[in-house]
């Protein structure tokens, strides 16, 4: 009721910022220096007619409004840089207010984040890590001996140990004997003398007559 009769109250104006207070400065010095320039402009005209003037009562007319509106101008400088200095100082305020707010959320999110690491840290098992760290050493292990199962040959060796201890006494006695039948294409590292007779040693014996003789004719 108290509303329809009276009316509701008008809603009270939110208070200017920094900024909006810089902004105004910042046009009222503007304004300021627009006046200033005018003033400047009379004053350069007033002073090129004295040096045109004889000295006499018109030359000092001219002089005292030239006198008159030099100290407008000065004035209005003073106001200018008086401005200019309000406006950086609210410019000065602004941003340590921003600066202030910024620093404040940077530490309430490292605040959050240190919350949020030790939560998640609890949920660590070191004792378990280092398990795992063992299962995989172990995995690896047993993944190399796989590898090198499954890389063994299947070739049998039927060589003989005394086959190749015979072999080895042959090239020892007789190396040119070896070489000669390994260029010639003709080497059989299994019919070389052996501890045994029969077979092995008379097909060593054919191959011996096939040979050249060593000694000169």
């Amino acid at each position: 009721m108290a509303s329809r009769l009276f009316g509701k109250a008008t809603p009270k104006a939110p208070a200017p910022t920094t900024a909006d207070i810089s902004q105004k400065l910042g046009a009222s010095a503007d304004g300021i220096d627009g006046k200033i320039q005018k003033l400047e402009t009379e004053l350069a005209r007033y002073t090129s007619q004295m040096k045109n003037m004889k000295d006499g009562p018109a030359k000092k007319q001219v002089q005292k409004r030239a006198m008159q509106i030099l100290k407008q101008k000065k004035m209005y400088e003073a106001q200018r840089d008086r401005t200019q200095q309000q406006q950086f100082n609210m410019d000065q305020i602004g941003f340590t207010k921003d600066t202030l707010v910024d620093t404040k959320d940077t530490v309430n999110a490292m605040k959050a984040g240190l919350k949020d690491m030790k939560k998640e840290f609890k949920k660590m098992d070191l004792g378990k890590i280092e398990d795992l760290q063992d299962d995989m050493a172990d995995m690896m292990e047993q993944a190399e001996e796989i590898q090198s199962t499954l890389g063994r040959s299947y070739a049998q060796d039927d060589v003989d140990d005394a086959d190749l201890e015979a072999e080895l006494a042959a090239m020892e006695d007789d190396p040119s004997l070896f070489f000669q039948a390994e260029e010639s294409g003709e080497a059989d590292y299994l019919s070389l003398p052996s501890t045994g007779t029969g077979e092995a040693s008379a097909t060593t014996a054919t191959k011996e007559e096939a040979l050249p003789s060593a000694q000169p004719a």
